[in-house]
């Protein structure tokens, strides 16, 4: 069982180094340095390393990040958000629980012009929280749908952490930002009737009030005023990957020519905005690529060791059918998502994840969805969910995360419901990739 040793080392060095504190990618590099000491020829395995660095991060499926992180900063800062809010509310009307069913709503809309599931949940719920709350919404109405509507962001493209898995998987990056298209408006509607639900339940959770009369020809011109300029910006994102008409990386850039026109439209433009948004883009883009370039060693590093392929044979010769395997990888990317953050959760099982995968001839694009999900999933688990932390810290004080993590519990089992439908029924992450 000498794998077994290497992969204990290389693991159990990672989590105790990140449970000190030491962030990820040091964490990881770290790891990679006593591994490449230890099985892969010590001075010759750092040279390696050293070289692997420049060819991690110049992989053409990675340039859509950067320019997805830019697309995003740009429509949170300038403040575009508002006018989406503000149409989507005039619409809903007098329903129960009407702002729970807009958080969710928006939160869609948003995920797909900012594929970043952290500002989604700041932006809504520094907006949401404090008129919820006044108007008697119980916490599980309010701080539900707003973390549930963030999570979003992690499926519905352009997400971010797609490109991510895409470009370390090896799959087409592509396909995999269209296939959590038609899943994210699914688990949109699960939400919705999850809501309605929850409202009908405990009447007292979401009382009803008056709203606004807004007349239809107010509605049907503040929804081609601030809604249909954004699904020009999803087309541009998503639509011209699905005709073919460009490439992720194009398409990315379309994106970002079209907030820039949408701020000068709107009036909304402006240099200050601009230079922020790069700089958050340089800040998480240069995090990301270091990271990337510590897993790329770290995965030949499980490979010389002889982990990588003595897991998979170990995994293999309990004979268990495909579908249990499947169950077993994404149970153990639910139990690490209690403790770790996404990339790490990422970087840790990839290497291992997807060799199995492809020996059990899984497609990749639903494998890599499936992991997608998964991961969305630890954003909101106990106790270390970055989304609970978020949403604690819009909250008014005295918000325990006991609370927090209560009221995302039901959106976390409508996104397990997703996972299952994804494995009974294929097509649904699927059908859009195979049309492209």
């Amino acid at each position: 069982m000498d794998w077994a040793l290497a992969l204990a080392v290389l693991i159990g060095l990672i989590l105790g180094l990140m449970g000190v504190g030491v962030p990820v990618a040091f964490a990881f590099f770290t790891a990679n340095i006593v591994g490449l000491f230890l099985y892969m020829g010590g001075q010759t395995g750092v040279t390696q390393m050293v070289t692997n660095f420049g060819d991690a991060v110049s992989i053409y499926a990675l340039t859509p990040m950067p320019l997805f992180l830019i697309m995003g900063s740009l429509f949170f800062r300038s403040g575009l958000g508002d006018g989406v809010f503000r149409a989507i509310d005039m619409c809903i009307g007098d329903l129960r629980a009407r702002l729970s069913y807009l958080v969710v709503l928006a939160g869609a809309v948003f995920a797909a012009l900012s594929g970043s599931s952290l500002a989604n949940t700041g932006m809504m719920g520094s907006a949401m929280v404090p008129e919820m709350l006044r108007r008697g919404y119980r916490p599980h109405m309010v701080y539900g749908p707003i973390l549930g509507a963030g999570g979003l962001a992690v499926i519905i493209p352009p997400s971010s952490l797609a490109v991510l898995l895409g470009s370390l998987a090896q799959i087409d990056v592509g396909a995999l930002l269209i296939a959590g298209f038609l899943p994210g408006l699914l688990l949109t509607a699960l939400y919705i009737v999850l809501i309605s639900v929850q409202a009908a339940i405990d009447t007292n959770a979401a009382p009803q009030y008056a709203a606004p009369h807004t007349s239809l020809r107010d509605k049907l011109r503040a929804i081609l005023a601030n809604v249909v300029p954004m699904g020009v910006i999803v087309f541009l994102v998503v639509g011209t990957i699905i005709l073919g008409i460009a490439s992720p990386t194009e398409s990315a850039a379309l994106g970002c020519i079209g907030v820039i026109g949408l701020l000068l439209a709107y009036r909304r433009f402006s240099w200050s905005v601009v230079w922020k948004s790069l700089d958050d883009a340089m800040k998480v883009t240069g995090m990301t690529f270091l990271i990337i370039a510590a897993s790329t060693t770290f995965a030949q590093v499980l490979a010389f060791s002889g982990a990588s392929h003595g897991m998979i044979e170990w995994f293999v010769s309990f004979n268990w059918t495909p579908f249990a395997m499947l169950l077993v990888m994404v149970g153990v990317i639910l139990l690490l998502g209690m403790f770790m953050d996404q990339l790490s959760m990422m970087l840790i099982t990839l290497p291992i994840f997807f060799p199995i995968a492809n020996s059990l001839g899984f497609d990749p694009v639903w494998f890599g969805l499936i992991l997608l999900l998964s991961y969305e999933i630890g954003f909101t688990t106990p106790p270390f969910g970055l989304l609970l932390f978020v949403m604690i810290g819009v909250a008014p004080k005295g918000t325990t995360l006991a609370t927090v993590s209560l009221a995302a519990l039901p959106y976390i089992l409508c996104t397990i419901l997703l996972v299952g439908l994804i494995i009974v029924f294929p097509p649904i992450a699927l059908w859009l990739p195979r049309l492209m």
